[in-house]
């Protein structure tokens, strides 16, 4: 792991009625395709109890790649970058903190950029910065 964001508790977005979430953002350096992550994300999440039974319910973890460099790939269990990145505050508020200048891939916008466009939260999710214990 190269670096990682602050942990941020964020509202389920496009569900009600379940809790929060604890969302960060990390950035690893591997020596593996982008399928080969996606299967070791898989076998972590698996080894920590998640068990897949439908879209968007509450989960135990999830594990996400939202960029691969400068990648841009789409099959049918990987997309990359993640297609709904842009517009998730809680993917954007971490990642701005790591990498503000990047740039996205498909819509050459920086990730600073991006956030900017988002409606200001309660429209685009109330995310806060959780407080780590140290």
């Amino acid at each position: 792991m190269i670096d990682r964001s602050t942990l941020f508790k964020t509202e389920p977005e496009g569900v009600t009625g379940q809790p929060w979430y604890v969302n960060c953002v990390a950035q690893i350096a591997v020596m593996k395709s982008p399928f080969e992550l996606l299967n070791g994300l898989m076998n972590i999440e698996s080894a920590m109890g998640r068990v897949r039974r439908k879209r968007w319910e509450a989960r135990i973890i999830d594990l996400d790649i939202l960029l691969f460099g400068q990648e841009i790939r789409e099959s049918h269990n990987l997309i990359i970058p993640h297609p709904l990145m842009h517009e998730r505050r809680f993917v954007l508020e971490p990642l701005v903190q790591l990498a503000p200048d990047l740039v996205h891939p498909v819509f050459k916008l920086t990730i600073r950029e991006l956030l900017n466009k988002l409606p200001i939260p309660p429209y685009s999710g109330t995310v806060e910065i959780l407080k780590e214990e140290t």
